[in-house]
């Protein structure tokens, strides 16, 4: 289970679920991995030649776009509830945490401000509900990726490093890098 810094609990995280298939994929000298997520969820992953970490995210759901007090975004469902607003992602510290709270989110919601680059390219900012801003997020990663592409290859940029997107008939895989960082 993953706790947030104000103690609630997250339902999926793309970059840890990528961490933890890498740390198996390690320990057992395999290239391939089953992760076990909130939710009797099972992530598979898998290493590439590169080296980088493609994991199996599974369904995406997106709503229609909608307007809340005046802001377009389009919900989206990775496993976890999503609010993408396209747009300037240096806004990210207003829209944020005023969506993540807000009535129409009840449950709170993880919030993505991004701007389209060129067709399968995305600059985004982050703000998880329960952390704040963060500098990168896998299944935001997705979110932005469904709700500015539906479909496709996506790489998308966050200040902490880019992620790679996988969009096929609703379905989604994410690829990232795994490494080990010493002290």
């Amino acid at each position: 289970m993953i706790w947030n810094p104000d103690g609630s609990t997250a339902e999926l995280s793309g970059n840890g679920t990528r961490i933890a298939a890498a740390w198996l994929m390690a320990r057992d000298g395999r290239d391939d991995a089953r992760v076990d997520v909130r939710g009797g969820r099972t992530v598979h992953a898998r290493r590439l030649a590169d080296g980088s970490i493609e994991t199996d995210i599974g369904p995406v759901e997106i709503g229609p776009r909608e307007t809340v007090d005046g802001i377009e975004l389009t919900p989206v469902v990775v496993g976890n509830p999503h609010a993408v607003v396209v747009g300037d992602p240096a806004e990210i510290g207003r829209i944020g945490p005023f969506l993540e709270t807000h009535p129409r989110f009840p449950g709170r919601t993880n919030v993505q401000v991004a701007r389209v680059d060129r067709p399968g390219d995305v600059t985004a900012r982050v703000w998880e509900r329960g952390v704040g801003e963060t500098t990168a997020s896998g299944t935001s990663a997705v979110a932005v990726a469904a709700a500015t592409h539906g479909e496709g290859a996506v790489i998308v940029h966050f200040p902490g490093g880019d992620l790679a997107v996988r969009l096929e008939n609703g379905h989604a895989w994410l690829t990232g890098p795994a490494e080990r960082l010493d002290d």
